[in-house]
């Protein structure tokens, strides 16, 4: 049972109670029973009357349950809406009370949804305009009176922080830009001249309208700023080029060009107009000066001749080098000359410089080979012998992997410029063949003299007796035989004295004892040998087409001194001929 009930049970129990004792009072006082009836109508109609006040009470207050229930269901139904939510499903088995606190509760939550998402808009509205404002754009597209979703808030709250973000990349950009622009304003010594450029110049930051026409306007100003700051550097450059020609041309002094100092570095208005009158100046003392400024620029070409490799046909092709009528047009034209030169090693500098190197590694190895072929590096004893050996070495390595990697560079350089490469006015590779070929001639014209200075010393030795070699620094070990011969070559021509080996090194001395002179068979004997060593060992086109009398020895000496006068008749001839080579031995 309910505690309602009981409560209500005892209630009853307690009205009979009552009522009993009621009645005793009234039984024992002797009251009338129309007394006692009428004292039980009052009692029950107070009681009656005072129930139905309480049962009208409640019934008033179901009708305001439900009557709420009934608001909260239409309120919640239209939050639900105006919220984009999903409607509200009541609990089933719920008393009125429980449901109208349910309804209550949840409508006061959904109100204070709706108050946040529409606190939320008004505040995102705000920033909107705000942002807007600044940056001229137009506002997002929402309905600011309806309830958002919250979709459409995550969108907005989105859109505003993108707009955000864009207004400061804006901002920062403005102030980058305009920090810039205020820099070449003062390098080209500029004030602000327009309404535009006075906003940039001297508004407030952030009062500053950073809208897309207005950034791209700032960045058009500062491009033109930047095209015309570009401009007078490439000005400046080309007058203080130009200034530092007249200057070396004219031969100023360094004291009189350090007056112009302060204007070769920056590149403002001021340094533009002291340039330009700087180099009027000078222009009038070349005018007045013109012969020595064009042998300046004379010597200016020359030096680019040598430094591009130019051939003599090249060099004269500039017909104006030598005139000597000096005038402005003259020079004109050298000055055109220089300026291509100029343009011509630019474009091919790399190849140039290569180049260059190649014939600086040249001229060492050259220089090494000419003192390899010096008897008297081997009396050096500071070490430098092995030091040239090894650097020579090198270069025998080095010169060939510089001549392929320059070929491979002229090939590709001439493959994307369509012409060909010459130095000296022919191919690299052509001229570096003739090098090599140039070089070994040297070399074999060399050995030729070495081998008829030989020849004519075995032919003296033969006339006036041996030529005894001294060691200059070690004792010959062994004493000369006649056996002993000496190697000169494939030939021999034999001698009746001795003659020490080469290998030993020293100086040639006459031997002061006098032989006799030959017997007139041994003379003929040596005479016919010697002929046909020649014949066989002469190079083949280096004696010159002469008659045999004047190349060989007579067959036959009736005497010493006919034999004397064929020999030398013989070396006068292979001097200018040929090579003779042989080898002296003794019989």
């Amino acid at each position: 049972m309910r505690v309602s009930e009981v409560h209500a049970a005892e209630s009853v129990a307690y009205l009979n109670r009552a009522l009993g004792k009621l009645r005793d009072i009234w039984e024992e006082m002797g009251i009338s029973e129309d007394q006692r009836l009428q004292r039980t109508n009052v009692v029950h109609r107070h009681i009656k009357g005072m129930l139905d006040l309480m049962i009208v009470e409640e019934e008033e207050l179901k009708k305001r349950v439900m009557k709420n229930i009934e608001s909260y269901r239409k309120e919640l139904h239209l939050l639900c809406s105006e919220l984009q939510m999903p409607p509200f499903e009541e609990e089933e088995g719920c008393t009125m009370l429980q449901l109208e606190k349910n309804n209550r509760t949840r409508l006061e939550q959904m109100k204070e949804q709706k108050r946040q998402r529409m606190d939320n808009l008004k505040s995102l509205v705000g920033k909107d305009r705000e942002l807007c404002d600044i940056m001229c754009t137009t506002p997002f597209s929402i309905d600011r009176e309806s309830v958002p979703s919250l979709k459409q808030l995550d969108d907005y709250r989105a859109h505003v922080n993108a707009l955000t973000e864009e207004k400061d990349r804006r901002h920062e950009e403005f102030v980058s830009v305009k920090k810039e622009i205020i820099a070449c304003m003062d390098d080209l010594e500029r004030q602000a001249e327009t309404a535009f450029e006075k906003d940039v110049m001297y508004e407030n930051e952030e009062a500053f309208c950073l809208s897309t026409d207005n950034i791209g306007a700032l960045k058009q100003l500062l491009g033109q700023l930047r095209e015309r700051k570009a401009e007078n550097v490439v000005l400046c450059t080309a007058l203080r080029t130009k200034a530092r020609e007249l200057w070396d041309r004219l031969q100023i002094p360094l004291q009189e060009r350090e007056n112009l100092s302060e204007h070769m570095i920056k590149s403002k208005k001021s340094n533009i107009e002291a340039l330009q009158a700087e180099v009027q100046r000078l222009e009038l003392l070349k005018l007045q000066s013109m012969k020595s400024v064009i042998e300046a620029v004379r010597n200016e070409i020359l030096l680019y001749w040598e430094t591009c490799f130019y051939s003599q046909e090249q060099r004269q092709a500039f017909l104006h080098y030598h005139d000597e009528d000096f005038t402005e047009e003259l020079l004109n034209l050298h000055e055109a000359e220089v300026n291509t030169l100029k343009s011509y090693f630019e474009d091919h500098k790399e190849l140039f410089e290569g180049v260059a190197k190649w014939q600086e590694n040249w001229a060492v190895y050259l220089e090494l080979e000419r003192k390899a072929n010096d008897m008297s590096r081997f009396n050096n004893r500071g070490g430098n012998l092995l030091k040239e050996e090894k650097q020579r070495s090198d270069l025998q390595k080095s010169l060939p992997k510089l001549e392929k990697t320059l070929k491979a560079q002229i090939d590709s350089w001439e493959q994307e410029q369509g012409k060909e490469f010459f130095v000296n006015g022919q191919k690299f590779l052509d001229y570096v063949q003739q090098q090599w070929e140039q070089h070994h001639s040297e070399k074999e014209k060399e050995k030729m003299e070495r081998q008829l200075k030989k020849s004519r010393q075995t032919q003296e030795d033969m006339l006036y007796g041996t030529a005894v070699r001294t060691p200059s620094k070690r004792r010959i070990v062994g004493n000369g035989t006649p056996g002993k011969q000496r190697k000169m070559g494939t030939s021999t021509i034999s001698t009746p004295v001795s003659f020490l080996g080469s290998g030993f090194g020293g100086t040639m001395c006459q031997s002061s004892i006098q032989r006799p002179p030959l017997s007139a068979s041994k003379v003929t004997r040596a005479l016919e040998r010697n002929k046909e060593n020649l014949h066989r060992n002469t190079p083949c086109g280096a004696l010159r087409s002469q008659d045999t009398q004047d190349c060989t020895f007579n067959a036959v000496a009736g005497s010493y001194s006919e034999f004397a006068r064929d020999l030398s008749k013989a070396s006068k001839s292979n001097v200018k001929s040929g090579l003779l080579n042989s080898t002296v031995s003794q019989q």
